[in-house]
């Protein structure tokens, strides 16, 4: 039987965190070039006895660098697969316990090598951004990373609410129809929103461009914005300097400070 905190990571990770594959994947040139002549659906999942079929998963299906993501689809027949031999094996892999007892089966790793390898390339970059303690040097991959957080977060916090978390759920279900966004000024490319209304919920990437948001936490630059996602920097005095905008009530910036937390403490 999984605890509920496993269940909240795993939900995290298929449906948050590994979508970050097509990004990478589309943003870094070296990587892009790797799929251009791959036609393959390439699948992520974990052995779980009470999933109809015995597995749960998502995957992907690339045609020549085009890239489709399938979440909560088991494809029968990919032709890459990391298939983890449980919940509780995949959230301990992606958390960094890598060993014996985390590793995933390859399936199609000999027969489909160009494919697995640019896949696998594409997951160990996913996971540097994501785990790195410190910004980058380049600004290249410093906006890479912003990108990555901010569709994380956004993610992450809607799938949870889907989920039925207590506190977030709570948030939504007293909500009128709100957007919350995250933003870098002067870089609109670098953005992402999450739209709620009665208990429900909607992450979204880019700008919102139906209305203004209803709350924006903006950042002065790609480097203040790490100093808050990776927890360097201290946040009010990121706004006492004017690097942290909280376009909207301050203690709508709270809340939202305290979900990107949560959703960091499931994915670590």
């Amino acid at each position: 039987m999984h605890t509920q905190e496993e269940l909240y990571s795993n939900k995290i990770f298929f449906n948050a965190a590994l979508p970050l594959i097509k990004v990478i994947a589309n943003d870094v040139e070296s990587l892009k070039k790797q799929f251009q002549g791959v036609h393959a659906v390439i699948q992520v999942s974990a052995l779980d006895p009470d999933a109809d079929g015995g597995k749960i998963g998502m995957h992907y299906t690339v045609n020549g660098g085009k890239w489709e993501v399938h979440l909560d689809k088991v494809d029968p027949n990919p032709q890459v697969e990391l298939e983890f031999k449980s919940v509780e094996a995949m959230n301990a892999f992606f958390k960094g316990k890598i060993g014996p007892a985390t590793l995933p089966k390859m399936k199609g790793a000999v027969k489909h090598f160009g494919t697995f390898k640019a896949f696998l390339m594409t997951l160990l970059k996913m996971s540097s951004l994501l785990s790195a303690t410190e910004p980058p040097k380049d600004e290249e991959t410093k906006q890479l990373m912003v990108k990555c957080f901010f569709y994380l977060l956004s993610s992450g916090i809607s799938q949870l609410n889907k989920m039925g978390h207590p506190e977030i759920h709570e948030w939504t279900g007293k909500s009128p129809d709100r957007v919350y966004a995250f933003a870098v000024n002067d870089h609109p490319e670098v953005s992402a929103y999450l739209r709620i209304k009665a208990g429900n919920s909607k992450a979204g990437r880019g700008e919102y461009k139906r209305a203004m948001p209803f709350f924006t936490l903006r950042f002065k630059t790609f480097d203040n914005a790490l100093g808050i996602l990776l927890g360097t920097d201290d946040m009010l005095e990121a706004v006492k300097k004017g690097n942290l905008i909280m376009d909207g009530a301050p203690e709508f910036g709270g809340q939202i400070g305290n979900f990107m937390l949560l959703v960091g403490a499931l994915a670590k």
